[in-house]
């Protein structure tokens, strides 16, 4: 039996030079369009120490976390699973700035496990953050900003899901959970498995019980924030949740947004509103972000901060997979005359490749569909033919 040496592990796969271009074409857009919007570019390394790396960020992000020994210091690192904690750590310890600060950021990220079928254990993960601002304005600019990414990918998003954490944690708070049943009953929430929220609420006492049950079903466009109003109790924390999420449906109108108070995503160091981005061809969300004020505090400075993040490869294979552009075969010897023609049209923002010897009949597979031919003083591009 032969060993296939050069196979990758499961879930890791090269990106070959069609489906490599289109998504280098979409982080070029999208950064520049983030840049549009006054997001400054940074580029946190690919390992860190893990307790720097992990700092705030809670037990899942742990578990999706390779780690590794430092054979220069003999620490643990990790490589990174979510680049948002490192941008966090840029903004509160680096960068150090009193006013408002917005960074975007692209790099490969690595998990343990794959998140769901068919997906990749190795996302190129691109998003925007913005800290410094406390106000839901931010989390406006957020959700618009995230509205327009789709779009240069020439996606539509079926719906946003917005929610707020605030809500859960208010009631677990009043219901007196010990930490391990807590993060037993956001599991069945966060499945909207409502038998084992039955039971998990069952020695809690109204109206706290009935409001834990009531979330699973607190889900749909904007009428669900007056039922969640009055099934909920009025616990200051979740009425100005319920406000927050009216703010944002009255400033976002325009888009087709839902709202899911079971949706706890990210619950472990999210602190307000969350959202999630749906496309169709997708089975779940394609990109998630929300508010998680304080996370700068692990690394010394308590920021306001929201953003978002999506999965670069994932964005390419749901955009419309137009063709690709040919490029122009220059014959070989390659002279001034030539290497002038050459520039001009490269300059036009024409590819064009040099027939090296040797190789008729082949130039079609390195993607060439014309060739530049001279007419006595004219050079002139034909169709390419070969056998």
């Amino acid at each position: 039996m032969t060993n296939p040496r050069w196979l990758l592990p499961e879930a890791i796969e090269d990106v070959l030079p069609r489906d490599a271009a289109r998504i280098e074409a979409l982080r070029r857009g999208l950064l520049d369009e983030f840049a549009r919007h006054g997001y400054e570019f940074v580029i946190p390394p690919l390992l860190e120490y893990v307790e720097s790396l992990l700092t705030g960020s809670g037990h899942d992000l742990d578990l999706r976390t390779f780690k590794l020994v430092d054979q220069l210091s003999g620490r643990s690192m990790g490589v990174r699973a979510d680049i948002t904690p490192q941008v966090a750590r840029i903004d509160a310890h680096l960068l150090n700035r009193k006013g408002v600060t917005r960074l975007c950021y692209c790099g490969s990220a690595l998990h343990t496990l794959p998140a769901g079928f068919n997906a990749t254990r190795e996302p190129l993960q691109i998003g925007a953050e913005l800290y410094g601002h406390a106000g839901l304005e931010a989390d406006i600019e957020a959700i618009r900003l995230l509205a327009v990414a789709l779009g240069l990918c020439k996606l539509a998003a079926s719906r946003f899901d917005l929610g707020h954490v605030a809500v859960f944690r208010a009631l677990a708070k009043h219901a007196g959970l010990a930490p391990e049943a807590e993060e037993e009953l956001f599991g069945a929430l966060q499945g909207k498995d409502v038998p084992t929220v039955r039971e998990l609420v069952a020695g809690i006492a109204d109206p706290i019980r009935s409001a834990l049950l009531a979330l699973p079903e607190l889900y749909g466009d904007r009428r669900v924030l007056d039922s969640a109003a009055q099934i909920l109790p009025a616990l200051p924390e979740i009425t100005a949740a319920l406000s927050d999420l009216r703010r944002l449906a009255d400033a976002l109108a325009d888009l087709p947004l839902s709202f899911d108070l079971a949706d706890l995503r990210g619950y472990h160091y999210h602190s307000g509103v969350a959202f999630a981005a749906y496309c169709a061809g997708a089975a779940g969300a394609v990109a998630l972000g929300g508010r998680y004020d304080d996370f700068g505090r692990a690394y010394g400075r308590a920021r306001p901060a929201t953003g978002f993040s999506m999965d670069l490869r994932e964005l390419a294979r749901l955009s419309p997979n137009e063709a690709p552009c040919g490029a122009i075969l220059a014959p070989w010897p390659e002279d001034d005359a030539l290497h002038a023609e050459a520039l001009r049209l490269r300059a036009a923002g024409e590819r064009v490749v040099l027939a090296l010897p040797g190789h008729e009949g082949t130039w079609r597979e390195a993607g060439c569909d014309r060739i530049l031919v001279r007419r006595g003083d004219n050079w002139i591009i034909e169709s390419l033919k070969e056998d």
